[in-house]
C-alpha cells in the first residue's frame, strides 16, 4: 500500500490516527510548516501536515511550500491529499459542500512557484494539473458518505490574506467561470507535480465570498463556524477514501509519477541537486 500524505487546511491541524507521532523534518528548501504526524488509519500509512502550522502562523503567502512538499516527498508519500477551506462562486455549491478540484486559475503573484531555475530547468505540463486518477478515487468513495462532494471545479487562487473586493468576486464568478476561490493550492499543485507525487485537493465550502445578495460579507467568525464541522466531514471523507483505497491498488494512469521525463531541458550531466533534494532517481 502506498504511503499518503495529507495537508490539512485552515481549521484542520491535526488528526484522528492510530500511533501517531510527530516527526521533525528538514529538507534542501529548510523547514516544513511543522513537524509531521505519522501514523496510520485502517492500515493505510499516513504523513499528516499542517499547512498553517499547529496555532496558525503562516499566512497563505508565507507558507513554506516547497519544503512541505520536500518533506512529505522525502517521508516516501507517492500520493498527496490537500483539504482547504475555500469560498463558493458557484450558488450549486454551498457551505458544508466539498468540490474535488481538477482546474486552477492563478492570480497568485508574490511566490515561488517552482523547485526549478538558474542551473537546472524543467517545464512540467499543468494542462490537468491534479491527478484525474486519484480525483476519481476520491469521488468514488464520497458515494459512501452523507457528504455532498462535487467530482470537479475550477479553483482560482488569490494572494490574499485580504478577501475579495465584491468587483473581483463577481468577474471570478460571472466571467471566468470560477467554481471555488482560496489561497492556498498555488503553488502546491505545482510543486507536487514537479516532485512526481499523485495530487488531489479537496476544497471545503465556508462561504459564498462576497458576491452573494443574500449573504453579508465574509467574515473569519461565519468561516470558522462552518470550518469546524468540514473537519470532521474531512474525517469522514478520509475514512472512505482508504476503505475504497484497501478494496483494489492504487494505480495511477496520469503521468503524475514521471511527469519530469520529459519536463526537463538542462543538459544532462549536470550536477543537479534540486532532483536528488527531492529523492528522484530519472530513469
Amino acid at each position: 500500500m502506498n504511503k499518503l500524505g495529507i495537508i490539512g487546511g485552515s481549521g484542520l491541524y491535526s488528526m484522528e490516527i492510530e500511533n501517531p507521532n510527530w516527526l521533525s523534518m528538514d529538507t534542501n528548501w529548510g523547514q516544513p510548516s511543522d513537524q509531521i504526524l505519522k501514523g496510520t488509519l485502517s492500515g493505510v500509512e499516513i504523513y499528516f501536515l499542517p499547512r498553517h502550522g499547529r496555532g496558525h502562523i503562516y499566512s497563505p503567502t508565507t507558507v513554506p511550500y516547497k519544503a512541505n512538499i520536500a518533506a512529505l516527498k522525502k517521508c516516501g508519500v507517492d500520493s498527496i491529499i490537500s483539504f482547504s477551506a475555500c469560498g463558493s462562486l458557484n450558488p450549486e455549491m454551498k457551505p458544508g459542500d466539498f468540490v474535488i478540484v481538477d482546474q486552477y486559475v492563478d492570480r497568485t503573484s508574490l511566490r515561488d512557484k517552482t523547485f526549478f531555475g538558474t542551473g537546472c530547468v524543467a517545464h512540467v505540463s499543468l494542462a490537468d494539473p491534479t491527478c484525474i486518477d486519484q480525483n476519481s478515487l476520491i469521488a468514488d468513495a464520497s458515494v459512501d458518505t452523507n457528504l455532498k462532494v462535487f467530482a470537479s471545479g475550477t479553483y482560482l487562487a488569490m494572494e490574499g490574506p485580504q478577501f475579495s473586493t465584491r468587483a473581483e468576486s463577481l468577474l471570478y464568478k460571472e466571467q471566468w467561470g470560477c467554481d471555488v476561490i482560496g489561497m492556498t493550492n498555488v503553488p502546491e499543485m505545482n510543486l507536487a507535480r514537479e516532485a512526481q507525487v499523485c495530487y488531489s485537493s479537496v476544497a471545503m465550502v465556508t462561504d459564498f465570498d462576497c458576491w452573494h445578495e443574500g449573504h453579508d460579507a465574509v467574515t473569519v467568525s461565519d468561516i470558522i463556524k462552518v470550518m469546524q464541522q468540514n473537519v470532521e466531514n474531512s474525517q469522514s471523507l478520509l475514512r472512505a477514501v482508504i476503505k475504497k483505497m484497501m478494496l483494489g491498488e492504487q494505480t495511477c494512469n496520469s503521468g503524475c509519477a514521471s511527469s519530469l521525463k520529459t519536463a526537463l531541458i538542462t543538459s544532462e550531466g549536470r550536477e543537479n541537486s534540486i532532483l536528488e533534494g527531492l529523492g528522484i532517481e530519472l530513469q
